[in-house]
C-alpha cells in the first residue's frame, strides 16, 4: 500500500469565494466591458456578506483586470468574461507572489530614494510637488489616489538619475501597479499612503539621503500591509 496521499487542499478565502460568485453572475448575465455591477450595498445584501468582504473581492478582481472600480462611476466591467475557476486561480497566484514583490520594491526604492536625496535637481522637486499635489486632489475628490501614486514613485525614481535601476523598476512596473491598486483599495489608505509620500519628498528636498531611505522603507513597509495576505475568518 502506498505511503503517498494527495495534496493538502488549499483553503479558499471568503474574498475568493466572493470574487468566484461575482465573476459568474456577471457571466450569466451576460454583462461586457463597460457595464456597471450593482451598487456595493445591494450587491453586498444579495451576496450575504459583509462590505468589507466585498471591497475586499472587487479590489482582488480589479488587480486581476475583470472590473474596474471608478470614482463616481461605480464598479464597471473591464475584461472580456473568464470562467470563475481560473479567474480565482489568477487572484491566488497574484496573492502568493505579493511578497516576493514588496521585497524587490522595498531593495530597489529605498536606494532609489536615496540617490534622489542625492541627485535631485530644481525640476526633479517640481515633478514630486506635481505629483503629491495631483493625488491630494483625487483623494480629496473621493478617489484613491492611484495615478497621483504612480507619478510620485515615477518623479522620485528620475530623480535618482540612474538609468539601470529605471530599467528595473520598470520591468516590475505591472507588478507594482497591482500591489498599488490592491494597497489603495483598503479605507484610510490613500491618505496614509499620501502621508509617506510627504515624508520621502521632504528628506529628498532636504538633501538627506538616509532619510530619504527611511522614509521609502516604511512607506512600502506600510503599503505591503494588504488584505489579500491576511487569512479571513
Amino acid at each position: 500500500m502506498s505511503d503517498s496521499f494527495p495534496p493538502r487542499l488549499m483553503r479558499t478565502r471568503l474574498y475568493e469565494q466572493v470574487a468566484g460568485q461575482i465573476s459568474t453572475w456577471i457571466a450569466d448575465n451576460g454583462l461586457r466591458a463597460g457595464d456597471r455591477l450593482p451598487p456595493e450595498r445591494e450587491l453586498a445584501q444579495r451576496l450575504g456578506v459583509s462590505r468589507a468582504t466585498l471591497s475586499q473581492a472587487l479590489v482582488a478582481l480589479e488587480v486581476v483586470g475583470v472590473v474596474e472600480v471608478r470614482h463616481g462611476d461605480g464598479t464597471v466591467v473591464t475584461a472580456r468574461q473568464q470562467q470563475a475557476t481560473r479567474i480565482v486561480e489568477a487572484i491566488r497566484s497574484h496573492a502568493d507572489r505579493l511578497p516576493e514583490v514588496i521585497e524587490t520594491r522595498d531593495a530597489l526604492e529605498t536606494k532609489i530614494a536615496a540617490l534622489a536625496a542625492a541627485r535631485r535637481t530644481d525640476d526633479d522637486l517640481a515633478r514630486i510637488d506635481d505629483a503629491l499635489a495631483a493625488m491630494e486632489a483625487d483623494i480629496e475628490a473621493g478617489g484613491r489616489g492611484v495615478e497621483g501614486d504612480e507619478r510620485f514613485h515615477g518623479a522620485v525614481t528620475a530623480a535618482a538619475h540612474s538609468l539601470l535601476l529605471a530599467r528595473l523598476m520598470d520591468e516590475i512596473g505591472d507588478l507594482v501597479k497591482e500591489t498599488r491598486i490592491e494597497s489603495l483599495g483598503q479605507p484610510g489608505r490613500p491618505q496614509d499612503s499620501l502621508a509617506g509620500h510627504r515624508a520621502v519628498a521632504e528628506a529628498i528636498r532636504a538633501g538627506d539621503p538616509e532619510a530619504a531611505s527611511e522614509a521609502m522603507h516604511a512607506h512600502v513597509a506600510m503599503v505591503s500591509d494588504v488584505a489579500l495576505l491576511r487569512e479571513q475568518p
